[in-house]
């Protein structure tokens, strides 16, 4: 009987030990349950925002993007190809862009294909851009007299009429560049600023300028247009656009 009874006594304090281990972790209350629950849920929501600050991150970053890069350049390049060789011109686009649009606007649309330049004046300019000299053909009194649709100027303190500028050519007027355009084949600043809208520079090519510039020309008529050049004529072929040199 006193076996049975201290296994009894045994039997109850192991199970006694049993519930005294479980004591030691008691389960989480109610109200903690509740704190963890919450502090895991706040957790989820930071982890939500971060992604979603992210994403609106690389959103506004791709449409930041997309539109600069919808933004016409500040400059922009024009080859000029001619019957003595090949010239490339930079254009000031965000200093004078009306008239760098009429430029490429004509030159996209091939009005200056096959025109001769009709001015050459040793020492000063060349000129070309007048459709009466398409294909060289036409009467040459009236070379350097079109007029299309005008455009306003864009004088620009900060651009000078230096050797290798490009400017409009106009009729004395304000206001009354046209299609016509020059290059200096000398700094002619002094004389020329204030007067004709310079929105170009010659960047590579310029001895090709000089080629034409010294092509022979005809002595002026009286009353008539000076600097024509003689056969064989000087043609300004193509004007390519593009973004990049």
């Amino acid at each position: 009987m006193r076996k049975v009874l201290e296994g009894t006594g045994s039997e109850s304090y192991f199970n006694r030990q049993i519930d005294y281990e479980f004591c030691e972790s008691p389960l989480p209350s109610a109200h903690k349950r509740k704190v963890q629950e919450r502090t895991r849920k706040r957790k989820s929501r930071g982890l939500l925002y971060l992604v979603l600050a992210i994403v609106l991150i690389v959103i506004v970053g791709v449409g930041v993007y997309a539109y600069v890069s919808s933004l016409p350049p500040d400059i922009i390049y024009a080859t000029l190809n001619t019957s003595k060789g090949t010239f490339e011109v930079e254009l000031y686009r965000s200093q004078t862009p009306i008239t760098v649009n009429n430029f490429v606007n004509l030159a996209k649309s091939g009005f200056y294909n096959n025109l001769v330049w009709h001015r050459i004046q040793p020492g000063f300019v060349i000129q070309t851009g007048d459709e009466n000299t398409k294909n060289g053909g036409g009467n040459n009194n009236t070379w350097g007299q079109y007029q299309g649709t005008t455009i306003p100027d864009e004088i620009v303190s900060s651009l000078h009429n230096y050797e290798g500028y490009m400017a409009m050519a106009n009729t004395g007027a304000a206001n009354s560049g046209s299609t016509q355009f020059f290059i200096n084949l000398v700094d002619s600043s002094a004389n020329l600023d204030g007067k004709y809208t310079v929105f170009g520079h010659v960047i590579s090519g310029m001895d090709v300028v000089k080629l034409i510039g010294g092509v022979p020309v005809y002595p002026a008529p009286p009353g008539g247009v000076c600097c024509q050049p003689s056969a064989p004529l000087p043609f300004l072929t193509s004007v390519t656009i593009s973004n990049t040199p």
